[in-house]
């Protein structure tokens, strides 16, 4: 089973300067492959792509990180979006990452699917707002849930129509060069897709093509934030599942080395197939014993083979 870091943990000022050296590390910790992650700025992503002695195995897409003239990142762009313009714009930086990863021998790209708007719901604000001071029922807690909820479901369905739209360009794209896209759960809750619509966007697609990449944190947050039910995500499309994103979460706050949260790892390693990448999505905060001791963490769980 491959194990792959994702260069989240990169974002550290001695491996900007030079990703070899995010490399060397990555071995020595105990990984054997590298996702490239949509945080990564071009000269460090040419960087990484210039070492041939590990496996790349994966682009979160759309990588590299590149911003317009106003600072706005192309990471913002919204696959769904009724803007064109804006949808095109998206596409096209998904589709270089797409070639990119063509390039370097990947097999499967990450792709975030747009939203039902270009933000968050101000109820789920609040909702967080409300978790993060202690409270997570009550009157107040239950209207905003209720609220998201229908904002979601009276919104969706022309964003929902794009994404379609847009997913099927991508794999077209993706399959004439023998990459396979998945479709990650978001952190938020207007982001798509939720789990019945992923059912929905998979089944015209074998998994060779597109299928569903489970980001624990994701699942997680949403969970505590009481808007979807963490297990339903695999529930519903564990059999799709063809990659993972593995992370603790401690309260709200993921990308956790695994073993530094309160995940219960059980339904991950009951939902997620063995033919599944795993994927360690750790941010640049956790230290490097902890990056280590994610892999005997999860393997002692059967998370990891």
């Amino acid at each position: 089973m491959t194990l792959s870091l994702s260069t989240m943990w990169a974002q550290q000022p001695r491996f900007v300067e030079d990703m070899h050296q995010f490399v060397h590390e990555t071995l020595a910790l105990g990984y054997d492959a590298i996702e490239i992650s949509h945080s990564t700025p071009t000269v460090p992503f040419d960087r990484l792509l210039a070492f041939h002695g590990v496996p790349i195995s994966s682009i979160h897409a759309p990588a590299p990180l590149v911003r317009d003239a106003t600072e706005r990142s192309n990471s913002s762009l919204n696959l769904a979006a009724l803007d064109d313009d804006e949808r095109n714009a998206a596409i096209a930086y998904t589709m270089g990452s797409i070639d990119y990863t063509k390039k370097v021998g990947g097999t499967h790209v990450i792709v975030h699917l747009g939203g039902v708007g270009n933000k968050m719901f101000s109820e789920e604000h609040e909702l967080r707002r409300l978790h993060e001071s202690g409270t997570t029922d009550g009157e107040r807690v239950e209207h905003l849930r209720a609220e998201c909820h229908r904002l979601r479901k009276e919104q969706a369905d022309p964003w929902l129509e794009k994404a379609r739209v847009t997913l099927r360009e991508l794999a077209e794209h993706a399959s004439a060069q023998g990459i396979a896209l998945g479709i990650e759960n978001r952190l938020h809750y207007h982001e798509i897709p939720q789990p019945a619509e992923g059912a929905i966007l998979f089944a015209d697609y074998t998994n060779a093509e597109v299928g569903y990449w489970h980001d624990v944190g994701h699942a997680e947050v949403q969970w505590r934030l009481g808007l979807v039910d963490k297990k339903l995500w695999l529930d519903t499309n564990g059999a799709r599942c063809i990659g993972s994103h593995l992370h603790d979460v401690t309260g709200l706050a993921d990308h956790r080395a695994p073993g530094k949260g309160d995940v219960d790892w059980t339904y991950i390693r009951d939902g997620i197939p063995a033919s599944a990448m795993r994927v360690f999505e750790i941010n640049q905060s956790q230290s490097p014993e902890d990056v280590a001791n994610a892999i005997p963490f999860l393997r002692d769980r059967g998370v990891i083979a």
